[in-house]
């Protein structure tokens, strides 16, 4: 088992810097990945049993191996039985917390409070991290877990939670339909005592990915139409043998790829019902896309124009969309506008865009039809996209996972060479992206730092 260090991996300094020669039509195929964004969670949703627990399509990223190092801290057994296998097996909780070290890496702690209350009655939680992309406050999920019977102290650094017998079933309003919310009260109310009832849920294709596996192992989980999700609680959950879903971000990220490099990229895994939203605006923009026998293939179709872009939570267009989206956005004739509703600090990657030739505005006005919360807020949550634009390459930094791969497509439809740094944050959520760009003609080396 190679676990890394959780004090080493998050901060470290990159392993490599990229070197990227643009103007290349992308062509060939690639596979997808497993989801970080289910499979992570789905791996501390073995902690609510003491069987083993055996994931397919993990992928190998930095973000998986900071999760297993967390488990195996707590007491959870990781066995590696493939490339992209792996069991967890947490016959016993040793520890009901995680050490400092963990503060503010990313927000997968928190999720693990609902596991710990029913297998050990209390836990110490590190407060989350993550990419800076705007606030992501905890607030949602400590209410629902006092709803449901829970003691929480809150600390400047963490979260002390006690249960004296277990939890008990609550009717939960969220005020948005927060994904990690919506995560953590489903760990929280699958061995509560009663019935929860989450209403304003998320019911994105990661939460119902969750789900299924959660039903696997015995859960009682109605998804209703009107985005409520009902919870029988049970007292035991089994082990279980799953297939996590394909990323949809990544996904959607080669599919940018193809369209703005004008080449045609196969992705092996990649599922239509997953990507409706996106289809339909990369078809307004002048891509197109097919099923094939083992995915779906992404072109250009026409001349690429302009178009207009809110993001939403799910069947919405998606916030992990956007970056690589904006940059393609750069390419198309036209004035075009993303409509940021999600994260109020999202675009401040476009500056180093800019410094490459793009031209990209931002505002804090909400233009757009969906009703924002940040209207009337003094935040730059809309950028408007002029293109055709130029542009050349240029020394970027990453500031965040998903302005990573924005970046790379940037260098890759860019004139010149294009030389990234801040690798590391990209490589928490792609798995050998290097080597797939590669396998589609990207001109793309790598230089150890």
């Amino acid at each position: 088992m190679n676990i890394v260090s959780a004090l080493e991996q998050p901060m470290a300094a990159d392993r490599h810097t990229y070197s990227i020669t643009g103007g290349v039509p992308l062509e060939g195929s690639v596979t997808a990945s497993g989801a970080k964004n289910a499979v992570t969670k789905q791996l501390v949703a073995g902690l609510l049993t003491d069987q083993p627990c055996v994931l397919h399509g993990v992928p190998r990223i930095l973000e998986v191996d900071l999760v297993l190092g967390m488990l195996a801290e707590l007491g959870t057994q990781v066995t590696w039985l493939g490339e992209h296998s792996v069991q967890v097996h947490t016959p016993e909780v040793r520890e009901t917390s995680l050490s400092a070290m963990y503060s503010g890496v990313n927000r997968i702690p928190i999720l693990m409070m609902g596991p710990l209350l029913h297998r050990r009655g209390e836990t110490i939680v590190p407060l989350p991290g993550g990419c800076t992309i705007g606030k992501r406050p905890i607030d949602f999920h400590l209410e629902g877990l006092r709803q449901m019977g829970a003691d929480i102290a809150e600390h400047p650094t963490s979260v002390k939670v006690h249960v004296d017998d277990r939890l008990t079933g609550a009717h939960i309003d969220l005020p948005f339909p927060s994904v990690g919310a919506t995560e953590n009260l489903l760990l929280a109310a699958v061995r509560a005592s009663g019935t929860t009832v989450i209403s304003n849920a998320a019911v994105e294709p990661e939460i119902v990915d969750l789900i299924l596996m959660l039903q696997k192992m015995g859960a009682l989980i109605t998804i209703n139409t009107d985005r409520t999700i009902m919870v029988e609680g049970v007292r035991e959950l089994r082990g279980v043998e799953h297939t996590t879903i394909a990323d949809r971000i990544e996904i959607a990220s080669f599919a940018a790829a193809a369209i703005a490099t004008d080449g045609c990229i196969e992705v092996r895994g990649a599922r239509q019902e997953h990507l409706v939203t996106y289809l339909n605006t990369l078809r307004h923009i002048g891509g197109d896309f097919a099923e094939t026998k083992d995915g779906l293939a992404f072109w250009r179709a026409r001349s690429l124009t302009a178009t207009d872009v809110e993001t939403g939570v799910h069947p919405g267009f998606m916030t992990d969309w956007q970056q690589p989206l904006t940059v393609l956005l750069t390419q198309a004739s036209g004035t075009s506008v993303v409509h940021e509703t999600i994260y109020e600090d999202r675009f401040g990657y476009t500056e180093q865009l800019r410094a490459m030739g793009a031209s990209v505005d931002l505002t804090t006005r909400c233009l757009g039809a969906v009703a924002c919360r940040f209207h009337g807020r003094d935040f730059q949550h809309t950028a408007k996209i002029s293109g055709t634009r130029r542009l050349l390459g240029a020394d970027l930094v990453i500031p965040d996972l998903r302005a990573g791969f924005g970046y790379v497509l940037a260098a890759l439809v860019a004139d010149g060479t294009s030389t990234i740094s801040g690798t590391r944050y990209l490589e928490r959520g792609y798995e050998q992206p290097v080597a797939k760009l590669a396998a589609v003609g990207a001109r793309i080396t790598t230089r150890p730092v």
